[in-house]
């Protein structure tokens, strides 16, 4: 089996629908898909009827905007029941700042000279990433890296903060929520400081499931230490691409995959998170297994 447990469509920051993005999975010879687009469970309908009809087996998630320690940090949510009222309210939160956070982009790229409008970005709720393809597309910088690099990075000119909620708060949320929260690419872009072994085993005591040990942004050096890590803390060790389309080049789908033992426990917590939060959170979508 090849299990891919992180992608963005469309409805975030990806370029593929929901539909799409699941044909491409089928087409890649993945067996297991998870959709985790960022703050929404907005794709899962659509990726559900898309699995269905493909028989690819898929896991409703979503990548959640959290802050540690003054830095951010993605936190992928798997399982959880998106109306549970305290992750409900996160998620509305985070979304709102991001509407905010496009005007405020938009005019601070103005004041060094670069006209954008609002309806240059094709996004109902605008990030970093789709301001990127925006200046992608009129020929400002040729790609999503030069656009972070030059503009949109922390202490670029068109950088914008904006809310995220706290890690802590977050792992709580998911679990109330009936779900299993899993901290993605912990030590890419020089996060490693801030998730020090010593505080992720503080975080698995506070519900933390896993990390994603697999990932582009982690060398093979870094791996290694992770898997150990995982290991010592009892955590799921996963690995997915992080796959975005067209929007981030050398994430193609299945380039990393989580191990078949993996992700089973990983199923097994988030059906013991469900059974203790008494809520009615989504189930996995069944494919054709090979």
């Amino acid at each position: 089996m090849r299990i891919d447990l992180h992608t963005h469509s469309v409805v975030s920051d990806g370029t593929q629908t929901p539909t799409e993005l699941v044909q491409a999975a089928h087409d890649a010879g993945l067996d297991v898909l998870a959709l985790t687009d960022h703050d929404t469970a907005a794709g899962w309908d659509e990726a559900a009827r898309a699995a269905e009809a493909t028989g690819l087996e898929l896991v409703r998630g979503m990548e959640l905007s959290t802050n540690h320690h003054g830095r951010g940090v993605h936190l992928l949510a798997y399982l959880p029941d998106p109306t549970h009222p305290g992750l409900a309210a996160e998620l509305a939160r985070v979304l709102e700042g991001r509407g905010s956070r496009g005007p405020a982009i938009i005019a601070a790229l103005r004041r060094v000279g670069i006209e954008l409008t609002a309806a240059d970005i094709a996004a109902e709720v605008p990030g970093r990433p789709h301001v990127a393809d925006a200046l992608v597309r009129q020929g400002v910088v040729a790609s999503r890296e030069e656009a972070f690099a030059t503009y949109l990075n922390p202490g670029r000119p068109a950088y914008v903060d904006r809310y995220a909620t706290p890690l802590t708060t977050a792992i709580e949320q998911v679990g109330a929520a009936g779900g299993v929260s899993v901290i993605a690419h912990p030590w890419g872009r020089g996060r490693r400081d801030t998730l020090s072994p010593s505080e992720l085993e503080r975080l698995a005591g506070l519900g933390l499931a896993g990390i994603e040990v697999d990932h582009q942004d982690h060398d093979t050096a870094a791996r290694a230490e992770l898997r150990g890590i995982a290991g010592d803390l009892g955590l799921v060790a996963t690995g997915s691409s992080d796959h975005h389309g067209l929007g981030k080049v050398n994430h193609a789908l299945g380039c990393n995959t989580t191990p078949v033992d993996a992700y089973e426990r990983l199923l097994e917590l988030a059906a013991a998170s469900a059974a203790a939060s008494s809520r009615t959170t989504p189930e996995v979508v069944p494919g054709v297994r090979t």
